[in-house]
């Protein structure tokens, strides 16, 4: 083939010479929940991961004339999505050791290796290289970049890497080895969260037997925030954003979750976000999202609070900001929040005066900095976990890239 071939370059080959055939699945009528024990589901689009197979991702199938079993998912299946959203569409995985009597729905393809060429690992590695995913973006069909569909032919002109069987299993196995080691450190941060967490709930359940107080007592003011129409994108490092309401999240700031300010509108300076702030989400469609809160350890500058956030301004000589954010996370401030939530028709919420009226411990701010510290004493260890953890991503992700385009030998140990 010649150098302006848009599938194939020098080193790789036709991923179809390395298939046998590939298999749509059927989408029979189902419910929009999983399937039990014993009951047969059909998989959603988004069972099908970067790399990793979602097998709760699914839909349970009550007419037993809809199941198809010839469609049922095996172990070692490679499985790709035909049709998504632009950044999803034409993801693989491969199916280890799925549980029984789920099957292929029509979004997701089932491609036969042909097991004397090539190791279906193998291949679920190369489709989720980023070269591999800009080709199958650029080659997704649809006039709508919220569903985007690739065809079984030019799945099959994809171009992958040339390599024997054998470096392919070594290729594998030095990205398992990878894998094991990222598995044993995420096992480590989850127990060290589930410690953060009860050593937390600990001291707050000793922080509420010294007394309680409303709210108001220790705040200097309540804030809502504004929310102008912005343009549907995030905001770039120079540019103003508006927060949207998923950027409070319990106990966590999210400030990737914002929108950008147009430029003909002027910012409400007073309304930037600060590290320090209390937020709480006043109104949402969920009950369980309502008056949900976080406190802002650290931000950029330029976002600001929208119409649907309180920002809770302590009396800093009474409450220390961060144990407000680990109090309005407990159980206890829950069901108070519950209980004072009023709303119908998907759209629920909590007044100014309700959060103002919310009984909280009233201790000293001794007692409150330690309960804080307490928990970020784990929160630091989970974080450096959590960096280790992407490093070793980082350091996986260029070895797969390297021994794919064969710069050095695939080594497992």
């Amino acid at each position: 083939m010649g150098d302006d071939d848009q599938f194939v370059a020098r080193g790789e080959v036709l991923l179809d010479t390395l298939l046998t055939r590939i298999e749509a699945g059927k989408s029979p009528s189902a419910e929009d929940t999983p399937a039990g024990e014993g009951e047969w589901g059909v998989l959603k689009v988004s069972a099908v991961q970067a790399g990793r197979f979602a097998s709760r991702e699914n839909k349970v199938i009550r007419d037993t004339a809809l199941i198809h079993p010839h469609y049922e998912v095996k172990h070692g299946d490679l499985l790709m999505t035909r049709a998504n959203t632009e950044e999803l569409v034409g993801l693989a995985c491969v199916a280890e050791n799925p549980p029984p009597r789920l099957l292929l729905s029509d979004k997701t393809l089932r491609l036969h290796v042909d097991m004397s060429a090539a190791d279906p690992r193998f291949l679920q590695l190369v489709l989720t290289q980023r070269d591999l995913r800009q080709r199958v973006r650029a080659l997704a069909t649809g006039t709508s970049a919220g569903m985007k569909n690739i065809g079984q032919e030019q799945i099959r002109q994809l171009g992958v890497p040339n390599v024997s069987l054998g470096e392919q299993r070594r290729i594998v196995a030095a990205h398992a080895a990878f894998e094991r080691r990222i598995g044993a450190l995420e096992g480590v941060r989850a127990k060290l969260e589930m410690a953060r967490k009860a050593a937390v709930a600990q001291a707050i359940t000793a922080a509420w037997k010294r007394g309680l107080a409303p709210l108001k007592d220790m705040l200097q003011r309540v804030e809502t925030g504004w929310s102008p129409v912005c343009e549907p994108r995030l905001p770039a490092a120079d540019e103003w954003g508006v927060l949207k309401l998923s950027a409070v999240t319990t106990g966590s700031f999210r400030e990737g979750e914002a929108k950008a300010l147009p430029p003909q509108i002027a910012p409400r300076l007073s309304l930037e976000v600060k590290p320090g702030d209390v937020l709480m989400s006043r109104a949402n469609g969920v009950k369980s999202l309502v008056g949900v809160a976080c406190t802002v350890e650290r931000t950029r500058e330029g976002l600001l609070i929208p119409d649907l956030v309180f920002r809770l301004v302590v009396d800093k000589q009474k409450l220390d900001p961060r144990f407000l954010g680990v109090v309005l996370a407990s159980d206890e401030l829950r069901r108070q929040i519950n209980d004072a939530m009023r709303g119908s028709s998907g759209q629920y919420k909590i007044s100014q005066a309700d959060v103002r009226e919310l009984l909280i411990p009233s201790v000293a701010l001794g007692e409150q900095r330690h309960a804080v510290a307490t928990g970020a004493a784990f929160e630091r260890r989970v974080t450096a976990v959590g960096q280790q953890i992407a490093k070793l991503r980082t350091i996986q992700q260029a070895m797969v890239e390297d021994l794919l385009t064969r710069r050095s030998k695939a080594n497992a140990s």
